[in-house]
């Protein structure tokens, strides 16, 4: 089956990869820094500021308690997850938030599909009937189908797809567990990838979507029904590497972790585990973009059909612990990766390119004041993102009337990632 790739402006892809960014990126042949061209704004209901190109608006909307993955219901309103066991609902415009129901256990994330309300928790999917404006309580909901639980990375992501189906992402428990989704693994290992729900059984049953993926936090449909995935990479190789990865998450796709990472453009037998991989390396997708190593970029979200910016995607960079030169927690506070809203364009051949869209949310010592968790655009036309650290809440991004800045230059895309030549923030 071909891949697809975002169909919405694919007019402008013969020129990538900048578009609204090309002012504040810095161009091989531009010779300027990238401070140069973003400007400095004051977040409206803070008392700091963020780094945004041309006419962009940031503001805090509202203060919410550790706020993680959002989603918009079908009516209009927003659900919002997050790791204080409660989640969200605000409806528009989106100034005021109520706790629709507490938890026991860590919700994520939450949709709405047709009369249900789905919340994702480390080990179920849980489901309660809704209308919207209904409340709720904990005592609401009933478990829908178990997911395989677990420590480490505890968080999962449920989105609904085109075909009205549910996925849910998962991360495998650590840097190398030997952990797959795949009927030979048992199914409290079925981990590392994308999950969807067969709900012609009964119970429902989880079948493989996509695997290989070490932390699959950010899931988003493009408009021509292709999943992607944006996903956290392991520690343990360093500071540089391996670099952070989008990819196209399409049925039985293999992304390669934790037998296999992608290294300057190629995948590597990563030897901390042992274990036979359980698909060889000439089975694995190329991811279809990178950012950094040690970025941790978790929410993702295409922009809508009809938007006026010259972009296909978004992704809410939460940045990690680590420090250089090692990669560890002991370094110098100040070489962490930089929390900051990045742009994605896809080009028709379907390689990608990430740039910054907005920065500033930590200082020169490496303090943050904010920190990017998950991202999507209301029917507003609105941007809105949540930090679950430091000023956590929800906060809205408006945009002028069109593209801002200049007119990209050519950039050879072919790798699959951004060119090793080109500014890294």
């Amino acid at each position: 089956m071909p891949p697809h790739y975002p169909r919405h402006r694919q007019e402008t892809r013969t020129r990538t990869v900048l578009g609204l960014l090309g002012a504040m990126l810095t161009l091989p042949s531009a010779g300027l820094a990238q401070s140069e061209a973003l400007q400095p704004i004051d977040v409206a209901g803070t008392e700091h500021r963020l780094n945004v190109p041309g006419d962009v608006q940031v503001e805090k909307v509202v203060s919410l308690d550790a706020p993680r993955m959002i989603s918009i219901g079908p009516g209009g309103e927003m659900f919002i997850g997050s790791n204080a066991y409660q989640i969200y609902r605000l409806a528009p415009p989106y100034d005021q938030a109520e706790t629709l129901a507490k938890f026991d256990a860590y919700p994520n994330s939450v949709v709405q599909r047709d009369d249900y309300l789905y919340v994702a928790t480390t080990d179920a999917l849980l489901r309660a009937p809704y209308q919207a404006g209904d409340s709720l309580s904990r005592d609401d909901f009933t478990t829908y189908a178990e997911l395989p639980g677990g420590s480490g990375h505890d968080t999962r992501t449920v989105t609904v797809g085109p075909d009205n189906r549910l996925y849910v992402s998962l991360g495998i428990q650590g840097n190398c567990s030997d952990q797959y989704i795949g009927e030979s693994y048992d199914f409290e290992n079925r981990r590392g990838g994308i999950l969807v729900l067969d709900e012609s059984t009964d119970p429902p049953q989880w079948q493989a979507y996509a695997s290989g993926l070490r932390n699959p936090v950010g899931l988003a449909w493009d408009d021509t029904g292709t999943l992607y995935a944006i996903n956290n990479g392991p520690d343990h190789w360093g500071y540089d590497a391996p670099r952070e990865v989008l990819v196209r998450a399409e049925p039985g796709s293999f992304h390669g972790m934790p037998w296999f990472q992608w290294i300057d453009g190629e995948f590597q037998r990563d030897d901390c585990v042992s274990s036979e991989p359980p698909r060889p390396a000439s089975e694995i997708s190329k991811p279809v973009a990178s950012l950094p190593a040690r970025s941790a970029p978790l929410g993702l979200d295409f922009l809508p059909e009809g938007s006026m910016l010259p972009l296909d995607a978004v992704t809410a960079v939460h940045g990690s612990w680590g420090t250089q030169p090692d990669g560890s927690a002991a370094g110098d506070p100040a070489t962490r990766r930089e929390p900051r809203i990045a742009g994605i364009v896809i080009d028709a051949q379907g390689n990608g390119q990430v740039s910054d869209l907005i920065t500033g949310f930590q200082d020169d010592q490496g303090n943050r004041w904010a920190r990017p968790t998950g991202i999507a655009f209301g029917p507003d036309g609105a941007m809105y993102f949540t930090s679950n650290s430091g000023e956590t809440g929800l906060y809205r991004v408006t945009f002028g009337n069109g593209p801002v800045g200049a007119e990209p230059e050519l950039l050879d895309t072919t790798t699959g990632t951004e060119q090793e030549n080109a500014p890294r923030s």
